[in-house]
């Protein structure tokens, strides 16, 4: 079976969470690769049929330039590529909180996907996210922007249980988020170096 792109949206797209995910960071390993420019993920079986994201990635660019990306609903095919409609439906910047439309264009095996998500913001560290309609049947999660070298560089940190209203077997939607989550992290990458006029990417 094909891996369709609408998997990827269902992963990345700032979607984001009021209903607590499971807490990680990166241990030792993870920690090693990160630091040798790799993205990481890793998507594990959860319940009730979901899949449990941890993934990460260092970027050679300050946490408020990562933020602004992130935040940005009109760069999100930048970072995922089946997204094909980003829209803010509502929103209040003073509390800290909006809720986004987004639309993916389907597959052979996928149909588009439509996913309303509220995402509460804590600038310039966290943002969290959970579904409040459309065709995802869970989603709940974080990121999370750690700043690294003195605030030159920014670990991002991405937790997310996720499951799809699809008949397709979980294991296959599980494999397709883990192909794709490390593809996304590093679309963020290119595109917050590109904001911060970044040609070379410095070591961290």
């Amino acid at each position: 079976m094909k891996r369709s792109p609408a998997v990827a949206a269902m992963i990345a797209a700032f979607s984001i969470i009021a209903t607590k995910a499971p807490a990680w960071a990166p241990d030792m390993r993870v920690d090693q690769q990160l630091r040798q420019g790799q993205a990481w993920a890793e998507v594990l079986p959860d319940r009730d049929g979901a899949g449990l994201i941890h993934a990460a990635i260092d970027i050679p660019a300050p946490p408020r330039t990562v933020w602004s990306i992130m935040t940005d609903c009109r760069l999100a095919a930048k970072l995922v590529i089946s997204v094909t409609s980003c829209k803010v439906l509502q929103s209040d910047p003073l509390a800290g909180w909006d809720v986004r439309e987004q639309v993916t264009r389907g597959g052979l095996f996928f149909p588009s996907l439509r996913n309303v998500f509220r995402s509460d913001y804590q600038p310039f560290s966290l943002i969290r996210f959970h579904r409040l309609s459309g065709d995802l049947k869970i989603e709940e999660g974080e990121w999370r922007l750690e700043a690294l070298n003195g605030g030159a560089a920014t670990r991002v940190i991405y937790v997310n249980r996720v499951a799809v209203n699809l008949f397709a077997p979980a294991f296959l939607v599980r494999a397709g988020i883990r192909h794709d989550t490390p593809q996304v992290l590093l679309n963020l990458r290119r595109e917050s170096l590109a904001a911060s006029h970044q040609g070379a990417k410095p070591e961290i």
